[in-house]
């Protein structure tokens, strides 16, 4: 049951009476679902299979129109400010083209709210491409330096445009603490954020958390739908968090935090 007061936390629909807290936060790397966190995962998978705020291909209906996609969904048991026991559900990317749908976690930055510096950023790499196909189009001697030129201004211009999408992903921690993906970054081994980094369900629901005051007390992940060719994930199987674009990020996110020991 979704809370009015938050849209985002949910309460559990049973009883968890016969179910203890956890003792410390789940180690996102390698862990056993906490049995709270198995129940989220029912109830969020419950909702996946029963809503109708959405449609999306997943690949588990025969003849369903759209490219099959399959999703990485996460829940995160919490403590609200009132002591309540609940859940937040988050999915991992975008969903149907979107960052925001009902009962999930917003991203930890939206990119994709009208008028933002990367819509305007896109509108004005389509422009330089268009004038550099155009120029192409002519084939002229003159237009060759001309070509390269705009080529070395788009590629630059597209850098500034993801240092500028990086400096706008600030990931908090349990004491308030903002750090951007660059900021975090820039003392590992490929010093550079990979792409996609902070899109991933821990650092939502972790950032969720942190900015309404609640208590994080386990934390699962699971596919939902087809797996890609070329990966192995299982429907409704629990996976970790990953290693390239969260371990970073959760390493300052869960600063001060009690997590369990790796396995």
């Amino acid at each position: 049951m979704t809370n009015l007061k938050d849209p985002c936390f949910t309460r559990f629909s049973k009883s968890i009476e016969a179910h203890s807290l956890p003792e410390r936060f789940t180690y996102p790397f390698e862990y056993e679902p906490h049995p709270l966190s198995v129940l989220a995962a029912e109830e969020l998978q419950n909702h996946l299979e029963t809503q109708t705020d959405w449609e999306h291909n997943f690949g588990l209906e025969e003849g369903k129109e759209g490219k099959v996609i399959g999703k990485m969904f996460g829940v995160m048991v919490v403590k609200n400010e009132e002591g309540e026991i609940g859940y937040l559900s988050a999915f991992s990317g975008k969903l149907t083209g979107g960052n925001h749908h009902n009962g999930f976690v917003p991203p930890v930055f939206d990119a994709l709210t009208e008028g933002s510096f990367l819509n305007k950023g896109m509108e004005q790499l389509t422009k330089m491409g268009a004038a550099i196909k155009d120029l192409q189009s002519k084939d002229k001697a003159e237009n060759h330096q001309k070509i390269e030129l705009l080529k070395t201004e788009r590629r630059d211009y597209s850098i500034s445009l993801q240092d500028q999408i990086f400096d706008n992903f600030s990931f908090l921690n349990i004491y308030g603490e903002s750090k951007s993906v660059r900021e975090i970054f820039k003392n590992t081994k490929h010093r550079n954020p990979p792409s996609g980094a902070g899109d991933c369900a821990a650092p939502k629901l972790l950032q969720y958390a942190f900015s309404k005051k609640m208590k994080p007390l386990a934390f699962a992940e699971f596919w939902w739908g087809l797996s890609p060719k070329s990966y192995f994930w299982e429907h409704k199987h629990f996976y970790p968090a990953c290693e390239l674009k969260c371990r970073p990020i959760l390493k300052h996110m869960l600063e001060g935090v009690e997590v369990e020991r790796k396995p």
